[in-house]
């Protein structure tokens, strides 16, 4: 039953999240075709089959049951219906080929801009609603480095500060995860390790290396402090207490969080613990549970540790983080594709679907509930401006470039020609949805 609720919320999500950047991506088509006096026949969210319709003045609006798009039917216009028979006849005043390109060319590339507007929006109500949780760098002690780990590769110790990224420094641990610095070409860490700074440059596929193995983040921070155990567990069976300080296991010094859960989770036997509470050292010796491999204590709250700040922005102030988030997510997303593109990572691991979406975004309303549907929805709609604009003929980016070499060479590509480059772009996209969801499905279930 849990799944079938689990499954169902998060078609709920999905749908939500799709049905908010399908209408304001297609609302800006509508609104760009009626500023500039075409006619639209038709308003469509969602596909069929039809769940209602209407008809208002000249067009028709219908909301289809299948979330995964919607169209703007404008009067002159080869779109996805394929229909050319309109060019039988002479153009009409209000059709979109009677218009100049460049009016053309803003009611293509509204949708967009509508897209971008909306994630500009929703990042400046989150800075203005909730501000923006940091953690000050100096307040951030050394990282745990597992020898095993990717960090621990490419150069980083136990016991290492992070204090800035491509050669900058920052003031905010948060900034080390910036998606526009960290899909960087020329990606770096700055560290200070013994009083002395060094940067510690990354390999071109490190993206696809944290992807499968993790990388850095609070957790290895973290102190070996237990924040609460679990009622019935080994752990309280044997006396270990809320508060407690794990400073050693099988006279093993350890200081990070991390450190003693790799410890428990590889352990096959009785561990020894050496334990402060008030001050004062205890010993304790305890078996992981066979079944779980754990002993029943909490990590510390990041809040408890950290001196986090929470910082509060006036409009001004939130409009002006509004506009710098887009951004950052904008260039992270150019930046990742083109890695796709030369190679640097894998297409496989890191392109994805409907079902990668509808993932992605119940967890991250899971985990950040409101606050994070609506982070997630701001990504996603600056990911469907860009996808919108590749040059690929039946997206926005398809229709422009004919546009453009419309107004380069003050002829209009034959109706013909943008007929077939149209199926050819229909049936593209058809392969490659069914494509990226098959490679969600494996990725998902087969791991």
């Amino acid at each position: 039953m849990d799944w079938i609720i689990s499954i169902s919320s998060t078609i709920a999500i999905f749908i939500a999240a799709i049905f908010i950047l399908v209408t304001i991506h297609e609302l800006g088509h509508f609104v760009a075709a009626k500023f500039f006096n075409m006619r639209v026949d038709k308003f469509s969210i969602g596909f069929p089959p039809k769940i209602l319709s209407f008809q208002k003045g000249e067009t028709q609006y219908v909301l289809g049951a299948t979330p995964l798009g919607g169209y703007v039917s404008i009067a002159g216009m080869i779109d996805e219906s394929m229909d050319d028979e309109f060019l039988e006849q002479e153009p009409k005043e209000d059709e979109f080929r009677s218009k100049p390109v460049w009016q053309r060319m803003i009611v293509i590339t509204a949708g967009v801009i509508f897209n971008a507007i909306l994630a500009v929006i929703i990042y400046t109500g989150i800075a203005l609603s909730y501000g923006e949780d940091v953690i000050p760098i100096d307040s951030v002690d050394g990282l745990y480095i597992s020898e095993e780990s990717v960090a621990h590769e490419i150069g980083f110790r136990t016991g290492d500060r992070i204090i800035g990224i491509n050669g900058e420094r920052v003031e905010y641990f948060n900034d080390i995860f910036n998606p526009a610095a960290i899909t960087g070409r020329d990606l770096s860490f700055m560290i200070l390790r013994n009083g002395n700074v060094q940067n510690l440059s990354t390999p071109p596929n490190f993206l696809d290396q944290i992807g499968e193995q993790g990388f850095l983040n609070q957790n290895n921070t973290l102190p070996s402090q237990i924040s609460s155990v679990l009622e019935g567990s080994p752990a309280e069976q044997t006396g270990f207490q809320s508060g407690d300080r794990v400073t050693s296991i099988n006279g093993q010094a350890i200081d990070y969080w991390i450190q003693l859960v790799e410890i428990i989770q590889n352990a096959e036997s009785e561990l020894d613990f050496t334990v402060t509470r008030n001050g004062s050292p205890v010993n304790l010796s305890v078996t992981p549970d066979p079944k779980t491999n754990q002993i029943g204590i909490a990590a510390p709250n990041p809040r408890d540790v950290y001196d986090v700040q929470t910082l509060d922005y006036n409009v001004v102030e939130a409009v002006g983080q509004g506009f710098q988030k887009s951004e950052d997510t904008f260039v992270g997303i150019i930046q990742g594709i083109g890695m796709m593109f030369s190679g640097d990572i894998s297409v496989r691991q890191n392109l994805g679907g409907p079902v990668a979406i509808a993932s992605v975004t119940k967890q991250a309303t899971d985990s950040r509930g409101f606050l994070g549907f609506w982070e997630i929805t701001a990504f996603l709609s600056i990911t469907l401006a860009i996808m919108n604009m590749l040059p690929i003929p039946a997206l926005d980016g398809g229709h422009f470039m004919f546009l453009l070499y419309e107004g380069i060479t003050r002829r209009e590509p034959s109706a013909k020609v943008r007929m077939g480059l149209q199926q050819i772009g229909f049936l593209f996209l058809i392969g490659l949805i069914i494509l990226v969801t098959f490679n969600d499905i494996l990725r998902t279930f087969g791991s």
